[in-house]
């Protein structure tokens, strides 16, 4: 379309339309990608708390196994 016609309402609205359907299907898009980032998210910090408790485990283990050693060499 030049300057020298202009686009009618019709052409006008239908451009928006057009416009607002893409920008529609972007976000439903955005959408389902934010969802599955959030469970991914969930996981990893579900994850995340669990190796923290493993660490916490092994660090109680170690300390035993020090007093232990402490103790052998004490004697």
């Amino acid at each position: 379309m030049n300057d020298a016609n202009p686009p009618n309402i019709d052409q006008r609205l239908d451009r928006l339309t057009e416009r607002h359907e893409t920008l529609t299907q972007t976000v439903e898009l955005i959408a389902a990608a934010q969802l599955k980032s959030d469970e991914r998210i969930d996981k990893l910090t579900a994850l995340m708390a669990e190796t923290g408790h493993f660490i916490n485990q092994l660090a109680h283990i170690a300390a035993a196994h020090e007093q232990r050693l402490d103790h052998l060499e004490g004697q």
